[in-house]
């Protein structure tokens, strides 16, 4: 069988075809003198063939030219005859013995070549006129194999179906040859190669490929080769195109080329920069213009010099970390505001910073009173007098003050006491809220490290600002360090409901200095015993309604963890150190050696 379909043709199937099998390749064959095919021997299957397709007649050709079985080049026709239908006896017969017979277009005769109908109707095998042409599309009923068909053949069912539905390509010039027998079959010929085609394995790729030397483009006239191999003709390219390709190629492989060097040659530079260079650095000493600089509590040198490169002021962290690292002095830069310049070397920076011209802030004093706090920072941010101390009047609820401070309306200042000891940046461009915010929130980080609620039960206080109203009196009373704890002692002490000395009065002489605004050491008994404020602790009991002043660090330690001895009294005779007792006749002889000093003075 054919991948077309089995049918006769002019050679048999070869045996060791390997579509050969279906036994019946010779068939019956007929006698050369019966013969109506032109005197050739046909082979013919010993089932009478079946017409698988209607109207033989209507114009078709030998061949099958029309149908879906179809016979190609290189197969017989039926010697210029259109296939004959045979009826008899049993449905089998051949022309001349029994049945009618055929002309070429379909239509039945008798032996005396007479046609049966004149009337162009066709009959089946029987003898029986039928309507089965391709003009209607009606196709032979009976179920029987074409031209004695394999029912197993998957292609005699699919060529059937094609009747009448699509036209025959397999009359065409294009139509695809049908396989031949293994006798005469032939390798196909391998595609002849040109001079401009050097095939897949042979020269270089068109694109980079550029015009032959020699190769004038001149049009050799009809020869194809010539116009091939691109010597002018319609739709050649001439030499310049070829060449200008050519080196357009070459210019894109040349700027990717030098991309991928240069782009080697940028990162090997940063990276040797990196590992062994020295750091952009600055030289000089800056530019003209200044900047305000404010370096954090705490910082590392990594931090100052970041916060110097967003300034302008070094060029990299690395050069300011450097520089610092060489100078023997570089781990004293202190927390605050720096006015300086832009564009400055690392060097340069680190010594400027060193020099405490440089430092553009604001020191908090330990003891130090609001009143003076507000006067300096009117000056540090030239500001008119006063103008601070009116912000800390009308805003201190916005600053930030923890909820148990001011909780007595006695209290002269809500922020005494909350401007904690320490510097702070203090430049013109800033507001004084900002400035006193910033101290407000120190004096919370560093209350925040004792547990103030729990302390003063323990103590015997109220509440948390008592605790810093008692370091803010020992601050004040006290010389040295070394005397803050006694000096808590004498404050705890004389608040004991047991005190039968000063009876629970404190008799300190820093809280009526404080309610007059003054430091005085020589003040009247009379004056100091009869002045009716809730500050004189001459006149009332216990402590004063608020802090004194802002107390710093070792008086807060010595607050909440005083001496536990049973100090009642203290007096410093020469002003540089501090003699506590606990009875008051030690103090009164202390107190007459104090007398005789100063009548010597």
């Amino acid at each position: 069988m054919t991948e077309y379909g089995r049918g006769p043709g002019s050679e048999p199937w070869h045996p060791e075809d390997p579509l050969y099998g279906d036994g019946g390749w010779g068939g019956q064959e007929a006698q050369a003198a019966q013969s109506p095919y032109g005197g050739q021997p046909q082979h013919h299957p010993e089932q009478p063939q079946q017409p698988e397709y209607g109207d033989w007649g209507a114009g078709q050709q030998a061949g099958y030219d029309q149908g879906p079985q179809q016979y190609a080049q290189g197969q017989q026709q039926y010697g210029g005859h259109s296939p004959q239908q045979y009826t008899g006896q049993g449905g089998q017969g051949y022309p001349g013995q029994g049945g009618p017979q055929y002309d070429p277009n379909g239509r039945p005769y008798d032996q005396n070549g007479q046609p049966y109908d004149q009337s162009g109707q066709q009959y089946d095998q029987n003898g029986q006129p039928y309507n089965a042409g391709w003009g209607t599309g009606q196709q032979y009923q009976q179920q029987q194999v074409p031209y004695n068909g394999d029912p197993n053949d998957p292609y005699g069912d699919q060529a059937a179906a094609y009747a009448g539905q699509q036209p025959d390509q397999y009359g065409t010039p294009d139509a695809y040859p049908p396989p031949e027998p293994p006798g005469r079959r032939r390798a196909e010929p391998e595609p002849q190669r040109t001079d401009w085609d050097p095939g897949p394995d042979q020269g270089e790729h068109a694109f980079f490929a550029g015009g032959d030397d020699d190769d004038d483009g001149v049009d050799d006239g009809d020869d194809p080769q010539s116009r091939r191999r691109g010597k002018g003709g319609k739709g050649s390219k001439g030499k310049g195109e070829k060449k200008s390709r050519s080196g357009c190629a070459c210019l894109v492989v040349s700027l990717v080329f030098t991309s991928m060097i240069g782009g080697v040659g940028y990162f090997g530079y940063q990276f040797y920069q990196n590992r062994f260079g020295s750091a952009p650095d600055y030289a000089g000493d800056g530019t003209g213009e200044q900047v305000t600089v404010v370096i954090p509590k705490g910082a590392f040198g990594s931090v100052i010099g970041q916060r110097l490169k967003a300034a302008g002021v070094v060029k990299s962290v690395d050069a300011f970390v450097a520089a610092q690292s060489q100078n023997s002095e570089g781990d004293k830069i202190q927390p605050g505001s720096y006015l300086l310049k832009k564009q400055m070397s690392a060097e340069s920076a680190v010594e400027l910073m060193l020099d405490p011209k440089s430092q553009n802030n604001l020191v908090v004093r330990e003891g130090q009173r609001n009143v003076t706090v507000y006067e300096a920072i009117d000056k540090q941010l030239d500001l008119p007098k006063g103008s601070t101390a009116k912000v800390a009047e009308e805003k201190y609820e916005s600053l930030g003050l923890p909820d148990w401070a001011n909780d007595d309306t006695d209290i002269k200042d809500p922020l005494e006491g909350f401007l904690y000891p320490a510097t702070y940046p203090a430049d013109k461009d800033m507001k004084p809220e900002a400035v006193l915010k910033e101290m407000v929130s120190q004096a919370n980080k560093e209350y925040a490290k004792y547990d103030l609620e729990a302390k003063a039960e323990d103590l015997g206080l109220e509440d948390p600002l008592q605790v810093v109203t008692v370091a803010s009196l020992v601050q004040a009373e006290g010389i040295t360090h070394d005397d803050f704890r006694k000096m808590a002692a004498v404050v705890y002490n004389r608040l004991k409901p047991t005190n039968d000395v000063t009876n629970q009065k404190l008799e300190f002489d820093s809280t009526y200095n404080y309610l007059k605004g003054q430091s005085e050491i020589d003040i009247s008994v009379d004056e100091i015993r009869n002045y009716d404020d809730p500050y004189n602790t001459y006149f009332y009991k216990g402590l004063p309604p608020g802090p004194i002043g802002n107390p710093g660090g070792e008086a807060l330690k010595a607050a909440v963890d005083p001496d536990g001895g049973a100090w009642m009294f203290f007096i410093s005779i020469d002003g540089k150190k501090t003699d506590f007792t606990k009875t008051l006749a030690d103090h009164e002889k202390l107190v007459q050696k104090f007398n005789e000093r100063r009548k010597k003075d």
